[in-house]
């Protein structure tokens, strides 16, 4: 379960990061499709793919991720995350329903959230499964409303800030996010600009916008110690360099999407690099 609930919100952040933005608004659909390889410490550990389809009304943003290697044998782990949502007449994205769900060795975990689609939360549900049993509900009985005013979902919360870097350049802002026990700020910051080759890991060649990211603790169940992704981040901190991500256009007339990602930790640095993108109508 430890492994559910840190190293979940740690993938959960880390990935959805990579959130693609769109140039343009379009009346049919588009779908951008990307796939990532995780190297922790060294030791390719992940695989990751992320696809976005959208229009100018509404979007789907699917992810999903699962162990690899040897890893894959010391810890048999794959997660989904997915988000449907609206755009309002400003092109500011709204969820209407978000869902994470990860499975450890025999046991799978479904969180559910629903949205008005118009920036206020509606409700939150979280069961487990288990090998050959039914679902048993999980969800909080006593859940305080305030933890979840006022928030959205880690995918839709990117999608927006992302969807301003055409103009803006800047890699700035912030966004309330709500995980079931609790709520944090997602804080993007410190923009700067870096050209990046082509390698053997990554397919990515040109100029790079990039920035670091904070969790920021606000309402519900956080421990005085750091655990999970905050245990992570502050483990970067002390060597000066909290989660970066680095975003790049495939073409000049492309949007901007993530090629690079890298976690600094007390065990090693986690990279996480861009392996193939495709663009369909």
């Amino acid at each position: 379960m430890k492994f559910r609930s840190s190293k979940m919100l740690a993938l959960a952040i880390i990935l959805s990061i990579a959130t693609p933005t769109t140039a343009y608004a379009k009346s049919e659909k588009t779908t951008q499709t990307m796939t990532y390889d995780v190297y922790a410490g060294g030791i390719h550990a992940l695989n990751a793919k992320l696809a976005i389809t959208s229009n100018d009304k509404e979007y789907e943003i699917t992810l999903s991720s699962k162990t690899r290697g040897f890893l894959k044998t010391l810890a048999p782990w794959a997660g989904v995350f997915s988000t449907t949502g609206i755009f309002d007449k400003d092109k500011h994205p709204f969820p209407k329903k978000h869902a994470s769900i990860s499975t450890w060795k025999s046991s799978t975990e479904e969180k559910k959230y629903t949205y008005d689609g118009q920036g206020n939360f509606k409700s939150y549900s979280v069961s487990e499964t288990k090998k050959d049993k039914d679902p048993v509900d999980k969800t909080p009985k006593d859940l305080d409303p305030e933890i979840s005013k006022g928030t959205t979902d880690v995918l839709s919360a990117t999608y927006q800030l992302l969807l301003a870097l055409p103009q803006t350049k800047s890699c700035t802002g912030d966004s309330l996010i709500f995980d079931g026990d609790r709520s944090f700020k997602l804080v993007f910051k410190e923009t700067n600009t870096e050209a990046l080759k082509e390698s053997r890991y990554n397919i990515f060649n040109g100029e790079s916008i990039y920035c670091q990211v904070e969790v920021v603790p606000d309402k519900g169940k956080w421990r005085k110690k750091p655990r999970g992704w905050l245990s992570i981040q502050e483990q970067g901190r002390k060597i000066g360099s909290l989660p970066t991500l680095w975003l790049g256009r495939m073409n000049e007339n492309a949007p901007y999407v993530p090629v690079k990602i890298r976690v600094k930790t007390d065990y090693g640095t986690l990279f996480m690099h861009l392996t193939s993108y495709s663009q369909t109508n």
